[in-house]
């Protein structure tokens, strides 16, 4: 059995599902994601984990914040989900997206007292290696938006909303930002641009990076680089999987994630 929930945080309601009995397990989802993704493993690990497997902010069934947010918003907001629902320490599994949350998390004074095992599969976070192309169209940008300094500043704004609506310009963009708009697009943007290489030296927590071999969203050099930078860490690597190793190989998954959680 399941029941969803609503959490009031700040006026922004984040919705999320509760699953199995043991220890609290909080499961965050990947960016453009939600927590109906996240259920199978939820259930998977349900006779040993009660699992609070989340819709975070402007995903899922949680509406979007009122203003963009940043990595610390999230975090902030989980942070207070954690602090009001347990007394004692949780532990998470996190993909993607979830994984910039959780090493902010992590390497917070609150981390260190409140979360326990860390799960990050598919942990996005580190500042990835760049193709000429990516270059390219980084200066492709720039080049476009220069008439549009010369404009009075009360028009700039509304001939960049034209631009941006051109397709030259979407083919510059990624496909996750060209689907977006307005507050989430905005959120996107400050997410994607900040490292989070500065906190792996603040993890004291012991945790299980469990990464798809073929992973083209975050590269496994990515997960390396947590690996070397968190000292209690540990890479392991699911051949024939990519992004979602949890939904691509599921039973070898659930099983390293079991014994995972379950050791001492």
């Amino acid at each position: 059995m399941s029941n969803v929930q609503t959490y009031n945080y700040n006026n922004q309601p984040i919705t999320f599902e509760v699953i199995g009995e043991g220890k609290p397990l909080i499961i965050l989802h990947g960016w453009g994601s939600s927590r109906r993704v996240m259920l199978p493993i939820a259930k998977s690990l349900a006779h040993i984990r009660t699992s609070y497997v989340l819709d975070l902010p402007g995903f899922g069934d949680s509406p979007e914040p009122k203003t963009s947010w940043s990595i610390d918003n999230y975090a902030d907001a989980v942070e207070s989900f954690i602090s009001n629902n347990f007394d004692s320490k949780v532990d998470l599994l996190v993909h993607s997206f979830g994984g910039r949350i959780t090493l902010k998390l992590c390497s917070r004074q609150f981390g260190k007292e409140k979360i326990d095992k860390v799960l990050i599969t598919g942990g996005a976070g580190m500042k990835p290696k760049r193709s000429l192309k990516f270059y390219f169209k980084k200066y492709l940008a720039k080049i476009l938006k220069l008439p549009l300094l010369i404009l009075p500043k009360e028009l700039q704004a509304s001939a960049l909303s034209k631009l941006r609506q051109t397709s030259l310009w979407k083919s510059l963009g990624s496909g996750e930002y060209n689907q977006l708009s307005g507050v989430m697009r905005e959120t996107f943007v400050k997410s994607v641009t900040e490292y989070l290489e500065n906190c792996l030296p603040n993890i004291p927590h012991d945790i299980l990076l469990l990464w798809g071999r073929n992973d083209d969203a975050t590269p496994v050099y990515q997960g390396e680089r947590i690996e070397k930078g968190i000292t209690n860490s540990a890479l392991v690597i699911i051949e024939d999987s990519g992004h979602y190793a949890f939904l691509d190989k599921p039973k070898q998954f659930a099983s390293i994630s079991e014994a995972f959680l379950k050791g001492k």
